[in-house]
C-alpha cells in the first residue's frame, strides 16, 4: 500500500484503487486489523496484482525504495537492529507483505533473512492471482519454529516485535515478545501477558542514522517497526538469536 502511488505512476493501478488503498491503509493504522478485516485486505490485493508483471514491479520497487522507506525509519528500532546485531543475533523480517516487496526491504535494511507471502507467478511472467505461501498469523508461528531448527535458533532466547495482534501466535513462540505501537488487541494481549509494550515515536532518514551505526559491512538499520509498507499488512520485525558459540548467554531487555 506504500507503494500504490508508485505502481499507479507505473500503470499497474488506476486512481481509484490508489484511493481505495490509502483508505484500508488509514483505517489499519489508526486501530489495526482483526482476522476478518485481513482476509478481506488478502482477497482484494491478490485479485488487485492478477496480470501484473513481476520484473515490472521489482523494478518499481528498486527505484522508489528510498524515497518511500528513509523517511520511516524510527531511531528506536535502528538502535535495537543494531544492539542484536552487535550480540550477535541474526535479525528476520517476518511480514504478510509480498516478497518482492518485503526482500528488497531486508536488503536495505541490513536483516540477515525474510519470511513474505509469495504470489503464484504464470509462464508469461505476471501474478495469476493466486497465493503460493500466505505468511499470516500461526503461519507465520510455523515460519519461525522451522526456521529456528534449520538455522540452529533457540527460541526461548529469541526476540519477537509485533503491532498486531494477529501476529499472537508467532510472539507466543519465542522467550522475548514484545509489542511495538501496538493496536487495540496487542495492547490488551501485552498486558494482560505482562509483554513488554514499546512505542517508536523518534522518526529518522536512514542517511542520517548510518553515523551512528557500527556495522559497515552489515547496515544494522530497521524498517519502521511495523508502521510502514510492512505494517499496512500486519508486517513486523522479529529478531532471532543464534545459536552459537560466541552467542551471549544474557538476553537483552529491549
Amino acid at each position: 500500500m506504500t507503494f500504490s502511488k508508485s505502481f499507479y505512476q507505473g500503470g499497474l493501478i488506476n486512481r481509484r484503487a490508489v484511493l481505495r488503498t490509502a483508505y484500508t491503509q488509514f483505517i489499519f493504522l489508526a486501530g489495526g486489523a482483526d482476522h476478518d478485516q485481513m482476509e478481506r485486505m488478502r482477497e482484494y490485493l491478490s485479485a488487485l496484482c492478477k496480470g501484473w508483471n513481476v520484473q515490472q514491479v521489482r523494478e518499481i520497487v528498486a527505484e522508489t525504495l528510498h524515497d518511500l522507506i528513509d523517511p520511516i525509519i524510527y531511531d528506536e528500532a535502528a538502535s535495537l537492529i543494531e544492539a542484536h546485531h552487535t550480540a550477535g543475533r541474526d535479525v528476520v523480517i517476518v511480514s504478510t507483505s509480498g516478497a518482492e516487496v518485503v526482500e528488497p526491504i531486508g536488503e536495505m535494511l541490513g536483516a540477515d533473512r525474510v519470511v513474505a507471502t509469495r504470489m503464484v507467478v504464470g509462464e508469461d511472467g505476471c501474478f495469476t492471482g493466486e497465493i503460493e505461501y500466505y505468511a499470516y498469523g500461526p503461519t507465520k508461528a510455523e515460519a519461525v519454529r522451522e526456521l529456528a531448527e534449520s538455522e540452529g535458533y533457540d527460541l526461548t532466547r529469541c526476540y519477537a516485535y509485533s503491532d498486531s495482534a494477529t501476529d499472537v501466535p508467532m510472539l507466543e513462540a519465542v522467550g522475548h515478545p514484545h509489542a511495538v505501537n501496538p493496536d487495540r488487541a496487542l495492547r490488551r494481549e501485552a498486558v494482560a501477558r505482562e509483554w513488554p509494550v514499546l512505542v517508536f515515536n523518534r522518526p529518522v532518514r536512514l542517511k542520517q542514522r548510518l553515523p551512528g551505526l557500527s556495522m559497515p559491512t552489515r547496515p544494522a538499520l530497521v524498517a519502521a517497526a511495523a508502521v510502514g509498507a510492512a505494517a499496512a499488512t500486519a508486517g513486523l520485525v522479529w529478531y532471532a538469536s543464534r545459536r552459537r558459540a560466541h552467542a551471549l548467554a544474557a538476553t537483552r531487555s529491549a
